[in-house]
């Protein structure tokens, strides 16, 4: 499937005059080109039953349409973000964002009633319309004004985590699912328990995270934070304890991983909220607009894709001697998140690249490893260490610190800039054909994870 976006030598050339007017006549010039384009893709047979010159005159016409919309994007973001955010007086999230646009900019983003349709199919079998949420919020993130007020709404608490939060104070338990949380004395332990996937994120999961991160970062007994892997029931692995296989190559085959509810959210929510913690209510706290807590990982067995991501924003990361890390984005195909970003900072260029490009495995005995794991030990005295450590970033002073060292580490606007190219970067690689062509290879095999 052809997903480029930019005219280059021997590429489209359209007039692109009638998206770039006035905001009005855009809008209607882009509906009209957009319902031409459906036509034309409506009058096709689906994407998996075309022949080859079938597949050229969609991609064609898709290409063109794309070329509009981030044309209209590029002179609108701005008035769109204000029409969809009656004026920046509300917080909104993505994907309400994303459906918001739908409806008041008919073409700009698949409609609802779209992407549910396209969420049924296997990945190989979808027109990529997410290719169009890309390409819308790149533009919202890019711009400096709609971008910061956008990172500010996925910042605040969801509703879900807002509804649950009085009984979680109450009891200091909530079982989320995919997610247990417990408060014992002033610590929240959060353990990821997907025993079906090694804890293989989806969309399910992340919803769990956000939620389990949000509980944690409102109750006021909370002074410090755990994540761990929760006892796996897998044959290979049972009654181990496993921090994270990364993406669920079977959700991501079957169509299951989407853009905006997993690869958006999952980097623009519960991990962002992690580091910069979680946006409240003005008068609710006094001097700060955000409500911090350090937060400490314990890796057992292994971390691997966006497991190993998580890690890159913790206060600490603690790992069993047999823990290994890895990030396998050549192997799968995609971007591993903000790694890019903040990988290179935390071992170094070269380090990154072996890792990142290369595939490289990074065994906790390592040397190299304590880039990335605090400390090492063996997984007996684990438990141990990991209270020590809760213990030493109780103190108040660890909370002022760690604000500013995030503050002169990654600015809100390099973050901002980074997740602009990232939405359409990483919506363009989820309909390449060669990472269609890998996971479909990892499904055949009835393979969900990669943990090797």
């Amino acid at each position: 499937m052809s997903t480029g976006i930019s005219t280059g030598d021997g590429g489209l050339v359209l007039d692109l005059g009638g998206v770039r007017g006035e905001l009005a006549e855009a809008r209607e010039a882009l509906a009209k080109a957009a319902a031409r384009t459906d036509d034309l893709l409506a009058a096709l047979p689906e994407p998996a039953l075309r022949s080859p010159e079938q597949r050229a005159a969609a991609a064609s016409a898709t290409d063109a349409a794309r070329l509009r919309r981030a044309a209209f994007m590029d002179v609108h973001a701005d008035a769109v973000y204000d029409e969809l955010t009656d004026g920046r007086t509300r917080y909104v999230r993505l994907a309400l964002l994303a459906s918001r646009a739908a409806t008041a900019f008919p073409g700009l983003v698949p409609t609802a009633e779209r992407l549910a349709s396209e969420r049924g199919r296997p990945q190989s079998d979808k027109e990529g319309d997410e290719i169009d949420q890309g390409i819308f919020f790149r533009a919202i993130l890019n711009s400096p004004s709609a971008g910061r007020h956008l990172l500010d709404a996925m910042l605040r608490p969801t509703p879900r985590a807002l509804g649950l939060l009085p009984a979680f104070v109450r009891t200091g338990t909530a079982d989320l699912g995919s997610v247990r949380l417990e408060r014992t004395g002033s610590a929240a332990r959060l353990t990821m328990c997907r025993v079906d996937c090694l804890n293989a994120e989806d969309d399910r999961q992340i919803d769990d995270m956000e939620t389990a991160v949000d509980l944690a970062l409102l109750d006021p007994s909370v002074e410090v934070c755990l994540l761990r892997g929760g006892e796996m029931t897998h044959p290979r692995y049972r009654g181990r304890r496993v921090f994270s296989a990364g993406v669920n190559l079977k959700s991501l085959h079957g169509g299951g991983i989407s853009l905006v509810d997993f690869l958006l959210r999952r980097e623009l929510g519960y991990i962002h909220k992690i580091f910069r913690g979680i946006l409240v209510d003005e008068g609710t706290t006094r001097w700060s607009r955000t409500v911090e807590k350090p937060w400490v990982a314990a890796v057992d067995t292994f971390a691997i894709g966006g497991g190993a991501q998580i890690l890159l924003v913790f206060d600490q990361v603690l790992a069993a001697s047999d823990a290994y890390f890895s990030l396998p984005a050549a192997k799968e195909g995609i971007i591993p998140g903000a790694s890019d970003f903040r990988l290179l900072r935390t071992v170094g260029p070269r380090l990154a690249r072996q890792l990142i490009l290369g595939g490289r495995r990074l065994r906790a005995t390592e040397p190299e490893a304590r880039l990335v794991f605090d400390e090492v030990h063996e997984s007996e005295d684990l438990d141990s260490a990991v209270e020590r450590s809760l213990e030493r970033l109780r103190s108040p002073a660890v909370l002022a610190n760690r604000h500013m060292m995030n503050l002169a580490e990654e600015s809100v606007d390099d973050f901002r800039r980074y997740m602009a190219e990232f939405a359409l970067q990483q919506a363009l690689r989820l309909y390449s054909s060669d990472v269609i062509d890998k996971v479909g290879g990892f499904s055949a095999a009835k393979t969900t994870v990669a943990p090797g």
